[in-house]
C-alpha cells in the first residue's frame, strides 16, 4: 500500500504539534502524564504571584499555579488555581495557602501550610489563604527599632557633645593641657622612686640577709624543741581538764555563800547585835575599864607608898599618919 505525500505530512505535522506540546509543558515543569489535583484559594491581592509560580511544601515542590483571575464581587478578590502534583501530600481541610517570598529579588510561591485536622479535602475544594509580608516589610519591621534605638543614640550623642563643649572651656582645656604634660613628670619622680628602692634594697640586702638567718634560727630551734613544746601542750591540756573536772563552780558557789555570810555578821556588828557588836557600838565597857585601871593604879601606888598598912609586923599596930595616905588620883577626862 502506497502512502501519499499529503498523509506523510499531515503524520509529520501532527507528531511535531505533540512534541512542542509536551516539550513545552515539559519545560515548564508539567507532567502531562501525571493525574494532578486542583484546589483552589482566594487572596484580597497575590503581590507578583503569577501562572506556572511554584506549590511549595516545607521548600519541596509538590505542584504550580495554573491559573490567576479576577473575581467579580465588589472586592475584587483573586481566585488563584493551583494543582497539587504529589498524591502522598494529604491535604487536610484545615491547611492554608500562604503566598510568600522565596528569595531577595521577590519571586513568589504558594507555600502550603499543613494542618491538623483527619478530614482531607477532595480535589476542587477552596483552601484557605495567607499572605507573607514580603522580604522589604519583613525587613523594615525588623529595623524599625533598630532606627528608633539609633535616633536615641544620635540624640544622646547630640547632648553630650554639647555639654563636653560647655564644659570643656578655655580654662578646662588649658588645666588638662597641664595635666597631661605633668604626667610624664610623674612617672620620671616615679621611676627615680623605684631606682633609689633598687639602691636601698642592695646597700640593706645583709641586714635582710641577716634577718632571714635569725628566722631561719628561730624556726630551726622550734623544730628542735618540738617535743618540749608537744609536752607544754599537752600539760597544759591535762590542766584545762583537770580545771574542767573540779567542781569550781561549787567551790565559787560557797565562797559566794561565805561572802555573804561575813556581810550578814558584819551588818550585825555595825547594828549592835552580839557581843561584838556592843563592844564596838557601845562605850559602857570602856568607861567601866578605864574606871577599873584607874583604881587598881590607886591601889598599887597606895601599896608601894604604905606597904606596912598591907602587911603588918607590929603587934599592936600603930595609926596611919595623915601624910602616909595614898594621894587621890584625878581622873582622866
Amino acid at each position: 500500500m502506497k502512502i501519499s505525500n499529503e498523509a506523510k505530512v499531515g503524520f509529520i505535522a501532527v507528531v511535531a504539534v505533540l512534541a512542542a506540546y509536551f516539550g513545552f509543558n515539559y519545560l515548564k515543569g508539567i507532567d502531562v502524564f501525571n493525574d494532578a489535583r486542583t484546589f483552589y484559594a482566594v487572596y484580597p491581592k497575590v503581590d507578583g504571584l503569577s501562572s506556572d509560580n511554584t506549590v511549595q511544601l516545607n521548600g519541596f515542590k509538590i505542584g504550580r499555579v495554573r491559573k490567576i483571575e479576577l473575581m467579580s464581587d465588589a472586592a475584587a478578590s483573586i481566585l488563584v488555581t493551583f494543582e497539587i502534583n504529589n498524591d502522598n501530600v494529604f491535604i487536610a481541610e484545615d491547611a492554608k495557602a500562604r503566598i510568600a517570598s522565596t528569595d531577595l529579588f521577590g519571586s513568589k510561591a504558594i507555600q502550603l501550610v499543613m494542618g491538623t485536622s483527619p478530614v482531607e479535602l477532595l480535589p476542587g475544594d477552596t483552601l484557605y489563604s495567607e499572605i507573607e509580608g514580603d522580604l522589604k516589610a519583613e525587613v523594615d519591621k525588623r529595623l524599625r527599632p533598630l532606627e528608633q534605638k539609633t535616633n536615641d543614640l544620635i540624640g544622646s550623642v547630640d547632648s553630650l557633645v554639647t555639654v563636653a563643649q560647655s564644659i570643656l572651656d578655655e580654662k578646662t582645656v588649658n588645666n588638662l593641657r597641664k595635666s597631661f604634660e605633668s604626667i610624664p613628670r610623674s612617672f620620671e619622680t616615679f621611676e627615680t622612686t623605684l631606682k633609689r628602692v633598687d639602691t636601698l634594697v642592695v646597700t640593706e640586702r645583709e641586714k635582710f640577709d641577716q634577718i632571714i638567718n635569725n628566722m631561719n634560727s628561730i624556726i630551726g630551734n622550734v623544730e628542735k624543741n618540738n617535743e618540749n613544746i608537744s609536752s607544754i601542750l599537752t600539760n597544759m591540756n591535762h590542766m584545762t581538764d583537770s580545771l574542767a573536772k573540779s567542781d569550781l563552780i561549787g567551790t565559787i558557789d560557797n565562797a559566794g555563800k561565805a561572802m555573804e555570810n561575813v556581810a550578814e555578821v558584819m551588818e550585825k556588828i555595825n547594828n549592835g547585835e552580839g557581843t561584838i557588836g556592843m563592844l564596838m557600838n557601845n562605850d559602857t565597857l570602856y568607861t567601866n575599864l578605864e574606871s577599873a585601871t584607874l583604881q587598881l593604879d590607886l591601889l598599887l601606888e597606895d601599896m608601894r607608898v604604905n606597904p606596912k598598912r598591907y602587911v603588918h609586923f607590929s603587934v599592936f599596930g600603930k595609926k596611919e599618919k595623915e601624910k602616909d595616905k595614898p594621894k587621890k588620883k584625878e581622873r582622866p577626862e
